[in-house]
């Protein structure tokens, strides 16, 4: 199949930054979206509106970033305004069809973002754009390669709400077995962390090592909504006397104690059998006959947890950090043990399901990345 300049297939409008003093948040005049920062999954997120537009995209167009980071793409779902961010490419009628261009191009975005340039951000020119290859079927056999990669971008979707909606189930479950942890209208003994760990113990400072015996955990391997995530592992080699102290077993709590204020202070509970070692920027914690690990997990993990946890944090250089001390001062609800094993045996049950909905999901992902290659690469 041929390749065409994009050029030559659609039509490529620069944006340009309207005066500041025309922004506003009543809703007077168009959306304005200013780059990557103002994109959804398919369709950008109105936080400003701008009511002397310079550069406007219709409905329909496609949004392409073109300054630092570059080649990320979206959708607008309605005419808006448009900054020196992005641009706006637009189908020619019965020649290219739009939801095509922008699934090529989300194909391509490593490529495109490869054809920044700048010495102090990329940045990609309307020249650059117009020279990227396309290749051009049939517009009906455009129509039907978008209309299936609709699709599949709906089942993800879907499969992605039904894993967050679990979630939620597990936190109004929390809330409804064991109360506000502000209130505490059931009158639950309280205390702090201290009174319910055995152990707590820094992970080590040590670099990542290729080759190494053991998988290394860090601060990206726990995720904001309380999950252990090893999709992105290092290794490490640790001597025999300092085994014990970073290791991780096996229903161990996971505290980030050092990262960007809105993300210190994640934690999750390590699930798995496999022995692995802890960075110098997470606590482990070991719990005492008090309390269960998803317990403490939870309650950091909600509301309450997270407004403490940012409350508390001292920042230093761009970095906040709450040490073990500090953490263990935190005060907590301590409720029967008998009523954590409910609410464990309940997550248990909903991590049962979201195993289900993950595999599902997993296996749209890569139907998708196989399209792709098939129909563009």
């Amino acid at each position: 199949m041929s390749k065409w300049d994009l050029g030559k297939v659609s039509s490529i409008t620069m944006g340009q930054s309207p005066p500041s003093e025309t922004y506003n948040s009543e809703k007077i005049g168009l959306p304005f979206f200013q780059g990557k920062s103002d994109f959804g999954i398919m369709y950008p997120s109105v936080r400003i509106h701008c009511d002397q537009p310079q550069k406007v995209a219709e409905a329909g167009d496609i949004l392409i970033s073109v300054r630092a980071p570059v080649g990320s793409t979206n959708i607008a779902n309605q005419k808006c305004c448009i900054g020196r961010g992005l641009a706006a490419i637009s189908a020619l009628p019965k020649i290219t069809h739009n939801k095509y261009i922008f699934y090529y191009l989300r194909y391509c975005e490593k490529k495109i973002e490869s054809m920044g340039v700048g010495s102090t951000f990329k940045a990609i020119s309307k020249k650059d754009l117009e020279t990227i290859q396309i290749p051009i079927p049939p517009l009906p056999i455009q129509q039907k390669i978008a209309c299936l990669f609709d699709l599949i971008d709906f089942l993800i979707a879907k499969r992605r709400k039904q894993i967050e909606l679990l979630d939620l189930l597990v936190k109004a479950q929390f809330v409804g077995m064991f109360g506000d942890p502000v209130t505490n209208p059931m009158r639950w003994e309280c205390g702090t962390i201290r009174d319910i760990v055995d152990e707590v113990k820094y992970g080590t400072s040590k670099p990542a090592n290729e080759g190494g015996k053991y998988p290394y955990l860090r601060m990206n391997n726990i995720t904001y909504d309380g999950q252990l995530n090893l999709t992105d592992l290092k290794y490490i080699d640790i001597q025999d006397n300092e085994f014990e102290k970073y290791i991780v077993r096996k229903n161990d709590v996971l505290f980030n104690r050092t990262n960007s204020k809105e993300l210190v202070g994640k934690t999750c509970v390590f699930n798995v059998d496999e022995l692995m070692v802890i960075a110098g920027y997470i606590i482990r914690i070991r719990l005492n006959e008090k309390a269960l690990p998803i317990y403490l997990s939870s309650v950091l993990n909600s509301d309450y947890g997270k407004l403490t946890l940012r409350g508390m944090c001292k920042t230093i250089i761009g970095q906040s950090n709450i040490n073990a001390q500090e953490l263990q001062n935190i005060q907590i609800l301590i409720p029967p043990l008998s009523l954590q094993t409910r609410f464990a045996d309940f997550v248990k049950q909903v991590d049962k399901s979201k195993f289900v909905l993950q595999k599902g999901l997993e296996k749209l992902e890569l139907a998708y990345k196989a399209l792709m290659q098939q129909y563009f690469g």
